[in-house]
């Protein structure tokens, strides 16, 4: 009896997953070449992916499930997926160089989703972009949810202006990475001054920045420095991201499983730095802490000891390694201001020596993570081709040595048959001629000669 109520809730919840994959299936469209005339009357968010592709394979739930929640919430968003191999044409005309491909086709516009591959962040991210490119905040009580919903947004302050033609040119570059406002002065908050209009401010952590054309420079710039939050948990994804914004990136390389002293007092003191002098460096620094130092080492060429703190810059590849022990806020403001002052030396770079350098290196670590993870597979992939090669060599090396010996004996025989010859010749000369007259075959000496003749 037990055992055929676990066959009958086997058999249940097989249903049920495959229910949920027909119903997932369901709401994203694939899509073919029809979609190239058709898409235009509606929004899209679009997967390009190729079939051998490991990474597509593992979006396709995550994929499924962003179909499935756009549908239920009433999303005008509609949300499928095209195999660019089989439609080539069509994915080259979008720009699709690799896979996946995520993008939102708005008429004749089209965004690339550079973000991570989470269900959550690509559903905010079709939501932003669907949307229209700047949102009014007609109220106080907009502003504040707007506050408590975005960790990050913008907002354009003040009626028509130049500054707002360059407003409305950043947000349609950018609109793929965070959110743009406009609202009156009545509407900001009382908290927030403002010495001139209109003006651009960004709000996050918990305050506000002025943009300042002669201190910031290009609006564009600044916005996309200003995006992120100024302390996060950083990864690959978000460094390669902060390398377009030029700011210095101070790390407190961590292992956040372990709960000694020094690796939360080092995460605190960057986390203190960040907030309390936040004035001083946002426009330089941007700050956060990495768990494990196994994607540093990789950057840096080299293994760092953990805990510690690098400061990288993400845009020229160079580091700075720590010149004193950090043992509380004001020991890392002064290694921050030792930077900035040129006193600590930059290592590493992008010149030629460092680029050979970072070939030797990946290659070394490929070798070795291959042979760390296929012990097998390793040698076959490089034990047969030196094998092959050293056979090779061998036959080359042998072939050579029986020439030489060939050769050897061919220029011994060589020389035997012409002293042969000369023999035989020297012989014929010592023989009498026909009338009988022996030819000297040398010349006597002179005094005999002379003795003969007396």
């Amino acid at each position: 009896m037990a055992a055929w109520r676990c066959r009958a809730a086997l058999r249940l919840c097989a249903t049920v997953v495959l229910l949920d994959m027909v119903v997932c299936k369901g709401v994203v469209e694939d899509l073919d070449e029809s979609f190239k005339e058709n898409r235009n009357d509606d929004i899209w968010l679009v997967d390009f992916y190729a079939p051998w592709c490991g990474h597509c394979k593992k979006l396709e739930p995550i994929w499924n499930e962003v179909g499935l929640e756009m549908k239920s919430i009433g999303s005008p968003v509609k949300v499928g997926k095209m195999d660019a191999t089989s439609y080539s044409s069509i994915a080259s005309e979008f720009g699709v160089r690799g896979y996946p491909t995520i993008k939102l086709l708005k008429g004749d516009l089209a965004y690339n989703y550079r973000g991570p591959r989470t269900k959550d962040d690509i559903i905010e991210f079709a939501h932003r972009v669907s949307g229209a490119l700047i949102r009014p905040l007609p109220s106080q009580q907009m502003f504040e949810h707007m506050q408590k919903r975005h960790r990050v947004f913008f907002v354009y302050i003040g009626g028509e202006s130049p500054l707002k033609e360059k407003y409305i040119d950043a947000a349609s570059e950018l609109i793929v990475y965070t959110y743009f406002f406009s609202a009156s002065e009545e509407v900001v908050p009382e908290y927030v001054t403002l010495k001139e209009m209109p003006a651009v401010l960004v709000f996050k952590d918990e305050t506000y920045f002025v943009y300042d054309e002669y201190e910031d420079g290009d609006l564009s710039s600044w916005i996309n420095r200003e995006r992120f939050q100024n302390y996060l948990a950083m990864d690959g994804f978000l460094l390669y991201e902060l390398g377009d914004t030029g700011k210095l990136v101070a790390i407190a390389v961590i292992d956040e499983k372990n709960t000694s002293v020094e690796h939360t007092r080092l995460k605190s003191i960057i986390q203190e730095v960040a907030r309390d002098y936040r004035d001083l460096f946002h426009r330089d620094f941007q700050f956060g802490h990495m768990d494990g130092n196994d994607y540093i080492n990789t950057l840096l060429m080299d293994e760092l000891t953990v805990p510690t703190v690098v400061v990288l810059n993400t845009s020229n590849q160079q580091y700075f390694l720590l010149d004193r022990q950090i043992k509380n806020v004001e020991d890392m403001v002064q290694f921050i201001n030792n930077i900035l002052d040129g006193i600590v030396e930059a290592q590493g770079g992008d010149s030629i020596w460092q680029r050979l350098k970072r070939i030797v290196f990946d290659a070394k670590s490929t070798i070795v993570s291959i042979f760390k993870s296929s012990p097998l597979m390793g040698c076959f992939l490089f034990g047969l081709p030196l094998g092959v090669i050293s056979i090779m060599c061998y036959g080359i090396y042998t072939a050579d040595t029986d020439g030489g010996y060939i050769e050897e004996r061919y220029e011994v025989s060589k020389s035997e048959n012409e002293n042969q010859e000369h023999i035989e010749e020297s012989k014929e000369q010592q023989e009498p001629s026909s009338g009988g007259s022996v030819v000297p075959t040398m010349q006597e000496p002179k005094d005999v000669l002379e003795k003969k003749k007396d």
